[in-house]
């Protein structure tokens, strides 16, 4: 049975049987969103636009470590 909220069809119609959530529940919010926009881009009507998404995602993730990194510098070198 079709339920949109809790099994889309795009939520369960993965080649592989997975559902994405049993992976990205194991993940930080920006890779998991990630993950989720790049497992899905094929089931959905806009495969370029969710890549976009996953794209934007992973943009955010590194400029959230860089700048742990940066404070982490800093408070190495006493600033």
């Amino acid at each position: 049975m079709h339920d949109p909220v809790n099994h889309p069809k795009h939520y369960t119609n993965h080649p592989s049987g997975i559902e994405c959530i049993q992976i990205t529940e194991h993940m930080g919010f920006n890779l998991g969103n990630a993950i989720k926009y790049i497992w899905r881009a094929d089931l959905k009507n806009d495969a370029v636009e969710d890549l976009k998404k996953a794209v934007w995602y992973i943009e955010r993730e590194i400029l959230k470590r860089e700048l742990k990194e940066t404070r982490n510098l800093g408070l190495e070198c006493g600033k």
